[in-house]
């Protein structure tokens, strides 16, 4: 009996000696960092010194990064990326030139109801983020942060404080690079590919949200390829990577990084009603960055190619028409006589489908993907003509082309791509048919028969849009009908021209809903005009 109890006994103290031994075990496992990253070669704008004080984080090879198993690893691998990545984000205050309104105001809309209400860029603040690209002091920002800079002052984390300059802006972007002269190496940024972002990634967002310096917030990737119209430019360029990591007014200009603490995005907008964080924020994707930050360092300006056409996006009318087996792709609606494309072969009707090995499938990502280029690049293009897919070789001409002289000397149409026609009246309308409204910088005109039989309603037609006038900076596209002017319908020009004439004197803005090509119905929230416009 009493070896029985002994045996018993025996082997529930060896039970309980191997319950502890897990238990600890476990518990060093969790404790532990994860593996040493290994180090691979990352996109430089300017190489720090080997020994600058915290400079960039190594880049984790996606190969060897560890296998997330429990969220202990996780919290991990934030500590560590934050700890590598907010050393390089820096705090930027900017006595702005007078324009009116409060130093810290942030622009909104009316609250009309419109798909565009939502969208809220950080303007007209005097506080943003930056992120180091060199260790020699280049930093990039977004243009509107520092667009009207008198005076800026530039915070690191660890409290250093430097004047800076501006090297150069991008309107197309909204970004900008600025410098300081610092008397040690600063610490950089990793660059990361932003093409290789997927959504549902895990990213952190750091930045300096309502002067609350050096914040890092986490969220996904929600989607990719976003074109949200709120850069205020005719040549405006969006490809926006969307996330739902916290991001609010101050983070404008400051880092979105992936877990391996790579720059993948430069944080610039985000979707609200109340102005502040709702769950959707934009960023510049860092690919598009490095091309636009290595121009205004190098000339001052962005050297941008253009292509010289009017493009549209791929529905299902046009892919039915044109025989394609799916909708996708970008439509070529116009090219410019002796512009890049035209010489190179492409042909109204052809449908883009890649820019080198870039599928586009959007006007704004064909649009981002020539950007990558510089004039005089010789640039692959695929296209389908006919049922027949053609590879043809696009040579890339700068905005000094005679091709393009009326795109830069005279009105413009307003459309968010960048490659479009001179904005001209139909040869099949005569000038005097023409209703120019000059206070809001448009011409309209009535409808042809055949226009009115390709439209689902009536309307009036937009003949031209004058950049930088209250249309183009509302986004009104050359090409698109009025069909309603606050919410009352469009039957004609003159009808159009009473209507907003009748609201000038009763509203500060006004909502016109068109039909774009395709049969595509938008909305655009347009500035009224002042008295003695």
């Amino acid at each position: 009996m009493s070896d029985r109890r002994y045996t018993v006994l025996l082997r529930l103290g060896l039970l309980l000696v191997g319950l502890f031994i897990g238990i600890l075990a476990m518990l060093l496992y969790v404790d532990q960092a994860p593996p040493t990253p290994q180090v691979v070669e990352r996109v430089e704008l300017g190489a720090p010194a080997p020994d600058a004080p915290g400079q960039a984080a190594p880049v984790v090879d996606s190969a060897q990064a560890p296998v997330l198993t429990d969220i202990m690893t996780l919290n991990q691998m934030f500590k560590k990326v934050a700890s590598h990545v907010t050393p390089a984000v820096v705090f930027i205050e900017v006595e702005n030139a007078p324009r009116g309104g409060s130093s810290d105001e942030v622009f909104r809309f009316d609250g009309r109801e419109s798909p565009d209400r939502f969208f809220r860029e950080f303007r007209r603040q005097s506080v943003g983020s930056g992120v180091v690209i060199s260790a020699e002091g280049h930093i990039i920002t977004n243009q509107h942060v520092v667009g009207r800079a008198q005076a800026i002052r530039v915070t690191l984390a660890d409290k250093r404080q430097y004047t800076a300059d501006v090297v150069g802006t991008d309107a197309s972007t909204d970004l900008a690079v600025i410098k300081v002269d610092a008397d040690e190496p600063l610490p950089v940024a990793a660059i990361g590919n932003s093409s290789d972002v997927e959504v549902g990634e895990w990213v952190l967002a750091v930045g300096n949200p309502f002067r609350l310096t050096s914040t890092v917030t986490a969220g996904i990737v929600s989607a990719l390829g976003r074109q949200v119209n709120i850069i205020d430019d005719a040549f405006r360029i969006e490809d926006f990577i969307q996330t739902d990591a916290a991001i609010n007014p101050g983070n404008s200009g400051g880092a979105l990084v992936n877990l391996d603490g790579q720059l993948v995005g430069i944080s610039t907008a985000i979707a609200t009603e109340s102005g502040s964080y709702e769950g959707y924020g934009f960023a510049v994707p860092a690919n598009l960055m490095v091309r636009v930050a290595q121009d205004l360092i190098d000339y001052g300006e962005v050297r941008r190619g253009f292509m010289g056409v009017e493009i549209a996006p791929v529905n299902s009318r046009i892919a039915r028409e044109l025989g394609l087996d799916e909708v996708a792709g970008v439509y070529i609606q116009r090219v410019t006589r002796n512009g890049a494309a035209d010489l190179a072969g492409i042909r109204s009707g052809d449908v883009v489908m890649a820019i080198g090995e870039r599928q586009v499938a959007e006007p704004n990502e064909l649009q981002s993907a020539i950007a990558q280029f510089r004039p005089g690049d010789a640039v692959p293009v695929t296209v389908r003509r006919a049922g027949a897919v053609r590879r043809l070789t696009l040579t890339l001409q700068g905005s000094d082309s005679p091709a393009y002289a009326s795109w830069f000397d005279g009105p413009s149409n307003g459309q968010n791509d960048a490659q479009q026609e001179p904005a001209e009246p139909e040869a099949e309308v005569p000038d005097a048919r023409i209703i120019d409204l000059p206070a809001w910088g448009l011409g309209l005109r009535d409808l042809t028969e055949r226009e009115q039989a390709e439209l689902t309603s009536s309307g009036a037609y937009v003949a031209f849009v004058e950049r930088g006038r209250r249309a183009s900076r509302g986004g009104l596209p050359r090409g698109s009908v009025i069909t309603a002017i606050d919410d009352q319908s469009v039957g004609s020009a003159e009808e159009a021209q009473r209507l907003l004439r009748a609201a000038a004197g009763e509203a500060e803005r006004v909502l016109l809903r068109v039909e774009r090509a395709g049969g595509i119905s938008a909305f655009y929230d347009i500035e009224s005009p002042v008295e003695g416009d």
